[in-house]
């Protein structure tokens, strides 16, 4: 897993021409700490034309892109600062990328450091060894892409290795009498995702979400849309029952944090006593490794196809594989990345044996 050539950051302290961040807000925050640290200097800001309303960010006036090559010419660096899956944005990155030198640097969503070359270095065992473990050539390929766009920042390193959830989804085969628990289930959207594979059928529902605005927009779905057997459970997953402290702010990124709300958090196997689970989705906002400890029993018991996010914490690429098999070694392990910039939606689906 040894990078070759310089990395993002060593390319950007390094870099002479005019380095502006396209994008604002939490994204663009963590960059610019890290262009402190490393004495990187920004030139200025941009965002998409329909966000430029006169307004600055981090002391720079916020330009329309035109603008911003007028003031500086048209060979500058430009640095990625926001996530996005739309597909009109995804283009628009790419013929920016055409355009001019396009860097999308890699901070973690959850936790500290970077997936940098000591880091890289540091884990180079676990790295190898998760590798290992990935039961497809498409699973090996997405692991050797990731890890390069994050030493990289090169999107084309990603946008290579992307595909679709039809494809992943023809794998898992979701059937009409599933037991779907949806850990950090947002407004209900994977399970939308799931029963658009089940023509809208399902056994049961168990469903997690910490946010009051996301669980009252997850109810509203419920009551409008599912006809049967369905909890909703306004509780984080866990790995036992406390209270965590969640960032004050809605949305998918509902993470815990230092500061923000109370939240009450639950394990799966407390919250089911036994009943079965067939398909186990976990996107808990870096919360992963917790929340499958908290479902131990449940997936030894039942053994259920498992969707697990892996890739809000820097380890989670190599340590939630190897979490896997090691409490769970009858599972195969498939890793894909759906269409997003950074390596958002890159995640890690477990299968059991008995169901291949």
């Amino acid at each position: 897993m040894e990078h070759c050539g310089p990395t993002v950051w060593e390319r950007l302290m390094s870099e002479p021409r005019p380095i502006l961040l396209y994008g604002m807000g939490d994204g663009a925050d963590k960059i610019l700490r890290v262009f402190a640290e490393k004495g990187i200097q920004a030139s200025g800001v941009f965002a998409s034309d329909e966000f430029v309303r006169g307004h600055s960010f981090a002391g720079f006036p916020v330009l329309r892109l035109e603008e911003a090559v007028r003031q500086f010419g048209e060979d500058i660096v430009i640095v990625l600062s926001f996530a996005s899956q739309r597909p009109e944005l995804l283009e628009r990155f790419d013929t920016l990328d055409t355009r001019f030198t396009l860097f999308a640097p890699d901070v973690p969503v959850c936790g500290d450091g970077l997936f940098d070359r000591g880091f890289a270095r540091l884990h180079r065992a676990e790295l190898e060894e998760a590798f290992s473990l990935l039961a497809d050539e498409q699973s090996r390929r997405v692991f050797q892409h990731t890890v390069a766009f994050k030493l990289s920042g090169n999107i084309r390193a990603l946008r290579s290795c992307e595909s679709s959830k039809d494809e992943i989804f023809r794998l898992l085969a979701p059937g009409p009498a599933e037991d779907f628990a949806d850990l950090g289930a947002y407004n209900g959207d994977t399970i939308r995702e799931l029963l658009h594979y089940t023509r809208g059928q399902f056994s049961s529902i168990t469903a997690f979400e910490p946010d009051r605005r996301n669980f009252k927009k997850l109810k509203k779905y419920a009551e409008e849309h599912l006809h049967g057997p369905v909890e909703l459970i306004q509780s984080g997953a866990w790995n036992c029952t406390e209270t965590q402290t969640f960032a004050a702010k809605a949305g998918r990124n509902s993470r815990l944090a230092a500061e923000g709300k109370q939240t009450l958090m639950r394990p799966l196997d407390e919250v089911l006593q036994g009943r079965r689970c067939s398909f186990l989705k976990l996107d808990v906002e870096g919360a992963e490794a917790n929340a499958l400890d908290g479902a131990k029993e449940t997936i030894s018991r039942w053994h259920p196809t498992i969707n697990c996010a892996a890739y809000h914490r820097n380890e989670d690429l190599f340590a939630l594989p190897l979490l896997l098999h090691r409490n769970w070694p009858d599972y195969r392990l498939f890793l894909r990345h759906h269409p997003y910039i950074p390596a958002w939606d890159t995640n890690l689906y477990a299968v059991h044996n008995s169901g291949l």
